[in-house]
């Protein structure tokens, strides 16, 4: 099995955190988006990981390089941001025949068991991952009949369906699915100037291809702020790891604490995580993620999430309040 991973893109809802690296190399509980992923590909007997990169494909070559030195990896650029479809579609001339190949977008973070992949695709052509979801006018919905898909519409105004597609894609033969990209590609099919796997699909089925949709048991988006919190939360369920030095402080579970990291009279948590080399003095945080070699001193933080190399630091107050007021400092 190959895998093709595209990286490329700006990340623009999740900046200021993307302006100098890489969105799937945010952390979030303690580990990169990328390393999560990578992790969870790690049942698999993977040939070669593809990976589609932009201007800041190094950082990813880097980072694989330092953290999975033994992984067969190759790296392209997608010069001209032509969508999704597009994307995969440049990885074309590393499949050959027999090739089965495995999809992954970056701005999710996935639970399913994929040792069950042979299994789920015994009797079809390719696995469509999807999630249930309420909010389905967000997203790309698989229509499903009899066990297999039947229609995908975007967006849609009434709930046709409710079996969101996450960003995972299991391809059979993976030489016959590039061959319905470069046709997709070659008709022009596109949404507002970008190519979209939908419309692939979608002629894959109009040919009588078997596409089934399993679904995943978690969805974990990081493509926002508010979102990467969440997954956060999530990931830190059940874990309670403090690795660092602490003099003084409280931790309510559950936390992650990286080596190299030091508290001083603080209450941690709940849903914090803290990255190696950061330095927290005198605070109260909670429901937050703070990156690598930061420092945050008489601060009180919630919902917060801090770069690298970030210097957060304020002081005491010193008040005189009378009878019956009520301050509210936000």
């Amino acid at each position: 099995m190959k895998v093709i991973l595209p990286v490329a893109g700006k990340g623009t809802r999740l900046r200021p955190h993307t302006h100098t690296k890489a969105k799937s190399l945010v952390h979030v509980a303690g580990k990169t988006v990328l390393e999560h992923i990578i992790t969870r590909l790690a049942p698999l007997q993977i040939e070669e990981y593809i990976f589609i990169v932009d201007e800041n494909g190094e950082q990813i070559k880097n980072f694989m390089n330092n953290n999975f030195p033994d992984l067969a990896c190759c790296y392209i650029i997608q010069k001209d941001r032509k969508g999704p479809a597009h994307a995969v579609w440049l990885a074309d001339s590393h499949i050959v025949d027999n090739d089965d190949l495995l999809v992954v977008f970056n701005d999710t973070i996935f639970d399913t068991d994929l040792a069950k992949i042979p299994v789920l695709a015994t009797d079809c052509d390719a696995l469509i991952y999807s999630k249930e979801v309420e909010d389905y006018q967000r997203f790309g919905v698989n229509v499903v009949d009899k066990g297999l898909i039947v229609n995908m519409v975007e967006k849609p105004e009434t709930p046709i369906s409710r079996l969101a597609q996450v960003g995972l894609y299991y391809l059979k033969d993976g030489k016959n699915f590039m061959g319905y990209l470069t046709a997709a590609i070659n008709a022009e099919e596109m949404v507002k100037g970008e190519y979209y796997l939908p419309a692939v699909f979608m002629r894959m089925v109009s040919d009588g291809c078997r596409l089934k949709a399993p679904e995943i048991d978690a969805w974990l988006d990081c493509g926002k702020p508010e979102t990467i919190l969440e997954t956060n939360a999530y990931l830190l369920k059940g874990r309670h790891h403090i690795h660092g030095d602490a003099c003084n402080c409280v931790f309510i579970e559950p936390v992650h604490i990286e080596r190299g990291v030091s508290l001083r009279d603080s209450v941690i948590g709940p849903n914090v995580s803290v990255a190696s080399g950061s330095v927290l003095e005198c605070s109260v945080i909670r429901d937050s993620i703070i990156n690598s070699n930061t420092v945050v001193q008489n601060m009180v933080l919630t919902n917060t999430i801090l770069g690298d190399n970030v210097q957060l630091l304020s002081s005491a107050r010193k008040m005189n309040i009378g009878d019956h007021s009520l301050i509210e400092m936000q």
